[in-house]
């Protein structure tokens, strides 16, 4: 049964004062020009590909004639009608100078009449998702065709001063979270900075391999039969930025899993680190792991301090030492061997070596709880724009006959 005050619609339930178009009722799509290698300069205007999107500064030029539709100024709303799912796909406002578009994303010309143009960009990004599921191609690279794009359906208020009000509202969430992404960045900057202090070799020093400091192993190279209840097999792909990620993970049996752990099992204490594809990313399992490991390295400190040498593993400088040293063509990877006779200085007294790991987590527990508070703010911001764009919460309440 509907509430009172809201109707039944195509696209969901929503305010007896509100409408459904869809996309071609309510502005224009000017698709780019395909700009070829050969026209590509290194003056003129920049031509605004799928990655200038994603904040690449990296721009290709043009300095011929064009059609004046496909020129792009500052605060033009776009949509990348092929690109990644989830990060390029979808709306973009372009922050910017006078440019052109290229091939793959349309300038969207808006009836403002109709449409406030921050609600219309709010509107087409809580659409998104709804336009990837009935794209074309793979899992990850998505597209959709003009004539389908028109085709959506979506939900708006018939005042323009409702429109205007919700998309301040998300407008002010979005400012929140961009200064919170700022915080952590400059954050992780600052913490970069103490790290090429702290962690650069001083008197008082010693300079060992690191297998004279650790016991060096691998997990397993088999793959064992995958089932659906189980134990947690963890390769490369699950260590990401210096924390364990379950979302895509495997599980084993526990014979398997019991199997894997005579030679290579994780205790409380060791660190972890991807050995193949992309090469370094680390964590140390501060915990009794309840996991196995394949094709990834692992390092039971003995003569070293394991907080100190997380943090000298995660340092730019150990990155770039360990990038030199990696192998394989297009799927790099490092060898137990290479492993082992990688030099690593450290403080002798481990006093010391507590002294710099106390400092650089106490900046890694600032930075998770930003990173955690950032989290929240996403997630309320989803339910805002869920709540929101549909009129089930209202923030607005428009003037008789107010259109």
């Amino acid at each position: 049964m509907v509430a009172q005050g809201y109707k039944q619609t195509e696209v969901g339930v929503i305010p007896d004062d509100w409408q459904v178009s869809k996309i071609k009722d309510v502005c224009q799509l000017i698709n780019g020009r395909g700009f070829k290698p050969f026209e590509w300069k290194k003056n003129g205007l920049p031509i605004i590909r799928i990655q200038n999107l994603n904040g690449s500064e990296d721009f290709n030029y043009y300095e011929g004639q064009y059609d004046s539709k496909i020129e792009v100024e500052n605060g033009q709303l776009l949509f990348a009608w092929s690109g990644s799912r989830g990060t390029s796909f979808g709306p973009h406002v372009w922050q910017g100078t006078k440019a052109l578009l290229n091939y793959h994303t349309w300038k969207i010309l808006i009836n403002e009449e109709k449409i406030d143009k921050s609600y219309f960009k709010y509107a087409l990004k809580n659409l998104t998702k709804y336009i990837e599921d009935n794209a074309h191609g793979a899992s990850a690279l998505v597209h959709t065709q003009k004539w389908e794009m028109e085709g959506f359906s979506f939900p708006y208020p018939l005042s323009i001063s409702e429109q205007t009000a919700i998309a301040t509202a998300l407008s002010d969430t979005d400012s929140l979270i961009s200064s919170l992404e700022g915080l952590i960045a400059k954050k992780r900057n600052i913490k970069q900075g103490a790290m090429q202090e702290l962690l650069k070799p001083k008197g008082g020093w010693e300079v060992k391999k690191l297998g004279e400091v650790c016991d060096v192993r691998d997990g397993t190279h088999d793959s064992p039969k995958y089932v659906n209840d189980g134990v947690y097999f963890i390769t490369s792909k699950n260590i990401i930025n210096s924390k364990l990620d379950y979302t895509d993970v495997s599980l084993i049996s526990k014979e398997d899993a019991n199997q894997i752990n005579q030679r290579s099992k994780v205790d409380n204490g060791d660190i972890i680190m991807s050995m193949i594809g992309t090469i370094g990313n680390a964590v140390l399992v501060d915990f009794n792991p309840d996991f196995c490991i394949k094709n990834v390295a692992l390092l039971k400190p003995k003569k070293v301090y394991n907080y100190f040498l997380i943090q000298l593993i995660n340092s730019n400088l150990f990155q770039t030492y360990l990038e030199s040293k990696l192998d394989g063509g297009i799927q790099k990877f490092i060898s137990l061997g290479v492993l082992r006779e990688l030099e690593i200085s450290f403080p002798i007294k481990q006093e010391e070596q507590s002294q710099i790991a106390t400092i650089l987590s106490d900046m890694d527990n600032e930075i998770t709880a930003l990173e955690t508070k950032l989290e929240k703010y996403k997630q309320l911001k989803q339910g805002m724009m869920q709540n929101l764009l549909t009129g089930k919460i209202r923030i607005y309440k428009p003037i008789a006959n107010e259109q």
